[in-house]
């Protein structure tokens, strides 16, 4: 027996991406109602998904957890109060499924009896005819009451419904799971929505929602006091509660720029770690409850020893808003690079200013992703990518140039995702001139390279492409692409100083 699945729920069920769905829609080969997905239809598509398992699932999310430097999950069962809510309410729709298989039969015997009585009665029709129409309606009947085939992955689902809550957001429509002991709010950071919320500790307010439906358990305490009115109309803080059911709430989300406030933190050096021979990877750790909110491939201004300045952009990923990854560049004779590399040490407090910049990803285009990054422009590209990959998005390419060798600082962490995710390619070149200076016979060299990979990949026009990087390349990677016709509002371009 079948079932009706959303797009998300159905993409985790086959261990493929939302948008490899989507296109099996647009091509008819997926059967989809009202934005639902059929699970028989979904089967005979993926006949195959049926050999797959719990535990599988979950070791390939672990892969690509370790692969993009996102954390693991520590905690992978939800707390045993949720879990025995979900059992409970499981338990209930089988009970009523129950009561409702006795009253239809009850109702086929009534079916039966009045059918026998017409037939006394009437003088119209054989016998004939009556017998072959009780006969039909039995064989019918029992055929619907035989249990028969039942889908493997609407089973699977079932299992899943257990283990996680899925969650739509209103008005934007987006969906996530909430799974393990995460709160709504943490969840949601995960999956790559950028909810509003400020300390994440239940003290301030902002991530305050409406919850349309569904049921939803708090799991911690909070400070901040939710007005009687508010709470009648169902509000809730999402840093403080958990889903219990799948649920429906109505919160508000980022979706440029312009919604995210400008903060200012004090965090603390978590590690130091040399990069090749002139990169450093800084990562900070901000307060628990004060934690930074940006879009991917934005930038701070970070201050160290209260005096030496700089702006750069986040190496990390908002679905990890604690902890905060740089890639700082050496550079003789500045200031902020030489503390960085010679004096700052482990805990030692960092201002972070921000966020600023608009090199953001462009959400909700199923197009074909392709990433150029010059130099230290990794930086911000990681950042838009793990984005990506945190939206279960599709295709993705990344062609890392660097100026010489060393400059391509931190090349395991593309190798793991092309090892690790089928839908991502990767390609690096060296240069073997310094891409911040570009000549004549500079550019017509890294012109060839762009070029060739234009013609070995006909799909790149038709896609998104994001380059970042020195200003030199960037800017002439950028009217590269757009000489190839893409319009600009596919072609989004972050340079570095």
């Amino acid at each position: 027996m079948g079932g009706k699945l959303s797009l998300l729920r159905a993409a985790r069920l086959v261990g493929v991406n939302r948008s490899a769905l989507q296109k099996k829609i647009q091509s008819g080969e997926l059967q989809s109602y009202d934005g639902m997905i059929d699970s028989d239809s979904l089967l005979r598509c993926y006949p195959d998904a049926e050999l797959e398992n719990t535990a599988q699932l979950m070791r390939v999310a672990q892969i690509k957890e370790r692969a993009f430097g996102k954390r693991v999950y520590e905690r992978a069962l939800p707390d045993a109060e949720v879990l025995a809510a979900r059992v409970t309410e499981l338990g209930t729709t089988l009970e009523r499924n129950r009561a409702q298989v006795d009253r239809l039969r009850a109702l086929l015997a009534h079916l039966y009896a009045r059918l026998e009585e017409l037939e006394r009665q009437q003088s119209k029709g054989t016998p004939t005819d009556w017998e072959a129409l009780r006969t039909w309606i039995r064989n019918e009947t029992d055929a619907a009451m035989e249990p028969g085939f039942d889908n493997p992955l609407a089973v699977r689902d079932r299992l899943l419904s257990i283990m996680s809550a899925h969650v739509t957001v209103l008005p934007g429509g987006q969906e996530f799971l909430v799974e393990g002991q995460d709160t709504l709010l943490e969840a949601a950071i995960r999956a790559g929505i950028p909810l509003n919320y400020g300390c994440s500790g239940g003290n301030c307010g902002l991530c305050k929602a409406r919850l349309v439906s569904g049921q939803v358990k708090k799991t911690h305490h909070h400070d901040y006091v939710i007005r009687e009115a508010e709470r009648e109309q169902g509000y809730i803080l999402l840093c403080s509660n958990t889903a219990v059911s799948d649920a429906v709430i109505e919160a508000a989300a980022a979706a440029s720029v312009q919604d995210i406030p400008f903060q200012q933190i004090n965090a603390r050096v978590k590690a130091l770690t040399p990069l090749m021979d002139d990169f450093m990877l800084l990562q900070l750790e901000t307060p628990r409850s004060q934690r930074l909110r940006f879009l991917a491939g934005q930038g701070v201004t970070l201050q160290v020893s209260n005096a030496y300045r700089a702006e750069l952009p986040i190496a990390s990923c908002p679905c990890d808003d604690r902890n905060l990854s740089f890639h700082v560049r050496r550079v003789p004779g500045n200031h902020f690079s030489d503390f960085v590399f010679h004096q700052l040490r482990r805990n030692d407090i960092v201002q972070v200013e921000g966020p600023q910049g608009e090199f953001i990803l462009h959400e909700g285009v199923p197009r074909k992703l392709y990433f150029f990054a010059f130099d230290d422009g990794f930086a911000p590209v990681k950042s838009l990518i793990e984005h990506a990959l945190s939206l279960d998005a599709g295709s993705i390419q990344l062609h890392w140039f660097g100026s010489h060798p060393s400059a391509l600082y931190l090349p395991n962490v593309p190798h793991a995702w092309a090892d690790a995710l089928d839908n991502f390619g990767y390609g690096e070149y060296v240069a073997g001139f310094d891409l911040r200076a570009l000549n004549a016979k500079r550019s017509e060299a890294l012109l060839g390279w762009l070029q060739g990979i234009a013609d070995r990949d006909p799909e790149l026009a038709e896609g998104n492409v994001y380059v970042a990087g020195p200003e030199e390349a960037a800017g002439l990677a950028e009217r590269f692409f757009l000489g190839l016709g893409l319009p600009g509002s596919r072609v989004t371009t972050g340079t570095l100083r």
